[in-house]
Order: structure tokens, then sequence, then C-alpha cells
């Protein structure tokens, strides 16, 4: 009797699953769908009252205004413990009708600091299978890391401090004077970082490390203090950083100078102000050599010379120094470990350069494929 009265009950709580499965995954189906259901639904509610600012159909007014920063960045690359140091002056313009109080500044990298909402919300997915101890640091995150901004210093111009308040991945600033329309301020921060482990930890930002020759690449962005971006339709866009998408930034104009071993090769955001003084005269020809080849990549260091580099270990730094105009953001790589190939692009006319940089374990698809696929991608989307 219990037995059969098990095999019903067991019965029973299966078909009962089944039941809240269907229900639940209908539901969740309903609560996904995007707002704009149908090709040709009406708009209505779904954007913004029409004003000076904006018109009906959501584009630009006759009033419509933009912030604008200008960024002047040196950061220092230390390879012993994985780590950025750094310093910036930040130029501020409000071309809003606003008079501003304070401003706020978006901290990306504290995404990584332990006390993350980060952690709160992610989920990690665990295989119904056993798993080897090297992948096991893949599916978890690594409490003890400490990570996030260390914020040391935030002064005016004339090098008096401000006010600051820390909320997570955001910061507010309160001014001293307010800000009021049509006015720019400049003031400076100094910050350092522990680089993150990319492997670990998904992030877009941080380190990959070559244990067979024991050497480090890096992957940056997201490494400096960002204005967030104050608009007519958001005001303050202030929400907390979650890994899961982007903010839209303002633009502006980077004067970036980044310090590394000597032997180490950098790319970055822009244009390279001092090519003569971080390249050999053999990688300045070939580079030049790349500047006119519209048709294939000119190799700028070969895989055999990146080989040779992976061994060497100066004691020297290089600073190289960047320059990008009208841009929202500025990204860059270092590592001695990379080949480099470039190509020119003809866009309308305008001419710019398609690179890749990257170590010996990409080849040989990388050295085929890469450069190629940034020409048909500037082609496709310019």
């Amino acid at each position: 009797m219990n037995l059969v009265f098990s095999k019903r009950k067991i019965l029973w709580l299966k078909t009962l699953f089944w039941i809240f499965f269907a229900l639940f995954f209908s539901i969740n189906g309903l609560i996904g769908q995007d707002i704009f259901d149908e090709k040709f639904e009406q708009i209505d509610e779904k954007l913004p009252t029409p004003n000076s600012y904006r018109t009906g159909a959501g584009a630009p007014g006759p009033a419509y205004w933009q912030q604008r920063t200008d960024y002047e960045i040196e950061v220092v690359l230390n390879d012993e413990d994985q780590s950025i140091t750094g310093n910036e002056i930040i130029t501020y313009y409000n071309n809003s009708p606003s008079t501003l109080n304070f401003l706020w500044i978006q901290l990306d990298q504290n995404i990584r600091a332990k006390d993350s909402d980060k952690y709160k919300i992610n989920e990690r997915f665990y295989p119904g299978y056993s798993v080897d101890a090297n992948r096991l640091p893949h599916l978890t995150f690594d409490a003890d890391f400490d990570g996030g901004f260390r914020i040391i210093s935030i002064e005016d111009i004339e090098g008096n401090g401000l006010s600051f308040h820390r909320v997570k991945t955001m910061m507010r600033i309160d001014l001293a004077e307010p800000l009021k329309p049509g006015s720019v301020v400049k003031f400076q921060i100094d910050w350092k970082y522990l680089i993150g482990n990319r492997r670990d930890d998904d992030e877009r930002s941080g380190y990959e490390y070559f244990p067979e020759d024991d050497n480090y690449l890096y992957a940056i962005a997201q490494f400096y203090p960002r204005m967030a971006v104050f608009d007519d339709f958001n005001g303050w866009q202030n929400k907390q950083f979650l890994g899961q998408g982007e903010f839209t930034l303002n633009f502006g104009n980077f004067d970036v100078k980044i310090t590394a071993p000597a032997d180490h090769v950098i790319a970055a955001t822009g244009s390279l102000e001092n090519e003569s003084q971080v390249l050999n005269s053999i990688q300045l020809e070939r580079l030049q050599s790349a500047r006119a080849s519209f048709d294939a990549p000119v190799v700028i260091i070969t895989e055999e010379e990146a080989v040779l580099n992976e061994g060497s270990r100066s004691d020297q730094t290089k600073t190289w120094h960047y320059k990008a105009d009208n841009v929202r953001d500025f990204a860059w790589v270092s590592s001695r470990k990379f080949i480099w190939d470039a190509q020119a692009v003809q866009l309308d006319q305008k001419t710019t350069m398609a690179m890749s940089l990257y170590p010996k374990e990409g080849n040989p698809l990388w050295e085929q494929e890469s450069t190629k696929a940034v020409v048909n991608t500037l082609k496709t989307y310019s």
C-alpha cells in the first residue's frame, strides 16, 4: 500500500512540476517581450514629450545640446604586481541650460571591488559533470581579489581638495562654486588599482597570463574615472554599472601618456605622437610602408622578433604618447609578446590604419585574417 501511494505521489508531483514549468516560461516570455511589439505600432508615450531639445521623433531639436569632456591622462603600468597608477586632468564643458552644483563620475573598475553589486546579481553556470581543478576558478568569483579604484586625491586645478562621495561604481564630486551654463571647470584625480585576470572574471578589461614564457598581455579599458553623462532626457546618468552593458559617454579630446616596461609594445586609441622615440628604425620603416599599403597588411613586428622579445626583461621604461580628438572613450593594450601588422584603408577622402597586435598563440589564424577583418569592418560600417 505504501509503495502504491508513493508511486501515485511521485506521478502527481511530476505532473505539478510540468504545469509549473509551462506556466513559468509562458509568463517569462510575455515579460521578456520588447515594448515595441508591432512593426507599425504607435509610439505614443514611449518617447518623451516633444520640446526644443528633442522632436516628436526623438531626433535633436533646434536647442539640442551635449556636454563635452576633455582628458589629459598619465598612467604607469606596473608589470610586477599587475597594477595601474594614474592621474588625470578633466576639463568639463557645461553646454546645458542648467547650473550644476555637483558632478557624477563613473568608476567602472569598482565592479571588481569586494562590495560590488555584481557579486549579488551574477549567476554562474555549474555543469552537471565533473570539473577539472584548472577550470574551477573560471566558474567561481575570486573572493580574494581586492579590485576597484583607490582614489588618492581629487583637487581643483589650483590644488584645493574637493569633497567627494563614492557610491560603488559611481562617485559624486561637490563643486566649490556652481557651474553655470556655458562655463568650464577643470579638476584632477589621482588613482590606482589592481588589474584583474580576464580569464577568471570574464570582464572586458584585464590581463592574460602566459605561464610558458612568464609574460602578461594587458587589454585595458575602463581604466580611468570617467565623466557620467548629463542630458536633457535623463539628467545625470548615475545608475550602477553591473557589467552587462555600457553607458553613453561625452565626446571630447584625449591626450594620454602610458608608461610601461621598455620592452613592451603599446597600441591605443588615436594616433601615436612619439613613434620615433618608442620604435626602432626597422619598425619605423615598416610602419611607413604599411601607411602606403592598401592591398595587404605589412608586418611591423614579426613572430620571430616577438618570440625573442618574450625572453627580455628590461628594467627601463618607455612612455607612449597617444592623442585622439572628438571620441567617446580610450583603451589600450600592452605586452612584450606582440606580433604587429597594419594596413592602410581609404575611406572617402580620409586614410586610416587597420592594425592587429596579437601573441604567437593566435597564429596562424590571426596573421591571416585579423587585419583583413578590421579593414572589412571599417569599409562596411564607416
